[in-house]
């Protein structure tokens, strides 16, 4: 099993380390009930317009503030202490899940104010989402930091199973109302995990000074470095026509196996629970090559595909959960790629540039998808996205190759390649500022040795 990179023991490595470990179980809960407000829109927006069309345009007002300020809010994460950032951003999105709770249970919730509530929510989240991602990076040292991009993604994925079974149930038998409240209350978990974290065992990155722009420095270092612009490029085509999975499934559970939000509830679930077991194989392999990107991509629209093509929900539920597993699979390891491969002064921009690309591209790709399940069939669009997905990984598989021969290149020998790894570990936690110092020193040398390597 070593030999194929799977090794049982790296699987859940950096929860050892205190402050992610306090992350991790804070984003689990918050995003648990960020999916019960997911069932719960999606359902409050058929409810009003029974409208696929409408469905997407509202989930990608959500996203427009990211695809027109995306990387204004990665040069922010770059400039800032990103735990502040995340105090700020995580209590207004409370604020706002609130919001939608009181008018819903006033009977007062129009469309227009979904469409206002959800572009609010989508300015946070600017600023919100490449500090997240790269703060991740301040709490592990770099062995663990592959490990733990990934089981973050686990954690959003345990948090869906929950989530959107909760928030199916109680949309059904409760109410809408209740699903928005329980969000709100569900983002004190992230707030307590925050203040909770020893500042002295963060490995914090650099801050970079406010200079002119940062946005198009951050820009052309992506351009110049194929290993970020390739999966960038992929991210942005599959995360347009694939990751559309809020507008999708809502149509298939209601026009295809005539269900409501409980069967879309169980629907996210099953998808939720393979993506679960993707994720836990994906966090057992220590060093991700750059071409497993496309491999993934390829059997994840294979999936796609095979859910598109289910002709009972008994199928379809087989089919979603290896649409998970691939989904998981995909994205981590594109995360992965991209926080290892960037500097660390650069690395809140090209994380922004992933938020954009995966997220952003939500107010091109929603509306296209919506308007295709609405005139030509909810089973066409999630051909879409499958067929998109197959097609791009396919088509990067030469490129990622070859970035893969190179990396292999450039490795060094094996006695200085066992120095590497000894200088990644902890001297321990206890020492104030000095040991800080020490350990963020070994981060850098440990992240800068792993740059050139960490794709092969």
């Amino acid at each position: 099993m070593r030999r194929l990179g799977f090794r049982p023991g790296q699987m859940v490595s950096s929860l050892h380390q205190r402050n992610y470990r306090l992350f991790f179980f804070g984003q689990l809960v918050s995003v648990a009930g960020t999916w019960m407000q997911s069932i719960a829109q999606s359902f409050l927006v058929l409810g009003l317009t029974h409208s696929g069309t409408q469905l997407g345009l509202t989930s990608a007002a959500r996203f427009l503030p990211m695809f027109l300020f995306g990387p204004v809010g990665g040069v922010f994460a770059d400039r800032m202490d990103k735990r502040r950032v995340l105090y700020v951003t995580q209590s207004l999105s409370g604020l706002l899940a609130a919001a939608f709770a009181i008018l819903i249970a006033m009977h007062s919730i129009q469309l227009w104010i979904v469409y206002l509530l959800a572009v609010a929510l989508g300015f946070v989240n600017v600023f919100d989402n490449p500090a997240r991602q790269s703060f991740i990076s301040e709490m592990v040292s770099a062995g663990d930091l592959p490990n733990a991009v990934t089981l973050n993604s686990v954690a959003m994925n345990m948090a869906r199973v929950l989530g959107a079974a909760l928030g199916g149930v109680i949309a059904a038998a409760i109410g809408l109302a209740l699903c928005f409240a329980c969000n709100a209350l569900s983002f004190a978990a992230v707030l307590v995990s925050l203040a909770a974290m020893r500042k002295s065992e963060l490995f914090p990155a650099t801050r970079v000074p406010r200079k002119k722009r940062q946005v198009r420095q951050g820009l052309r270092y992506v351009r110049s470095m194929p290993e970020l612009l390739i999966p960038l490029v992929m991210i942005a085509v599959v995360g347009t026509l694939a990751w559309e999975f809020q507008v999708t499934l809502p149509l298939m559970a209601s026009k295809v196996f005539h269900g409501g939000a409980a069967a879309y509830g169980v629907m996210a679930s099953v998808m939720g629970g393979g993506a679960v077991i993707g994720g836990l194989i994906s966090a057992a392999r220590a060093k991700p090559r750059a071409r497993a990107l496309c491999l993934a991509a390829v059997g994840w629209g294979i999936a796609i595909l095979a859910a598109a093509a289910a002709p009972n929900l008994t199928l379809e539920l087989v089919a979603l959960v290896f649409v998970g597993y691939g989904s998981i699979t995909f994205n981590s390891l594109a995360k992965t790629t991209l926080q290892l491969a960037a500097k660390p002064e650069m690395r809140g921009r090209v994380m922004a540039l992933w938020a954009l690309a995966w997220l952003g591209s939500t107010p091109i790709g929603g509306p296209i998808v919506g308007w295709a399940g609405q005139a030509a069939g909810a089973r066409w669009a999630l051909v879409i996205g499958g067929l998109a997905t197959l097609i791009c990984g396919s088509l990067a598989l030469p490129a990622l190759a070859r970035i893969d021969r190179r990396a292999t290149d450039r490795r060094p020998p094996a006695h200085q390649a066992a120095e590497a790894i000894s200088s990644l570990s902890p001297a321990g936690y206890s020492g104030g500022a000095t040991a800080s110092a020490g350990r963020q020193s070994t981060r850098r040398s440990g992240l800068s040795r792993m740059t050139c390597s960490s794709i092969s």
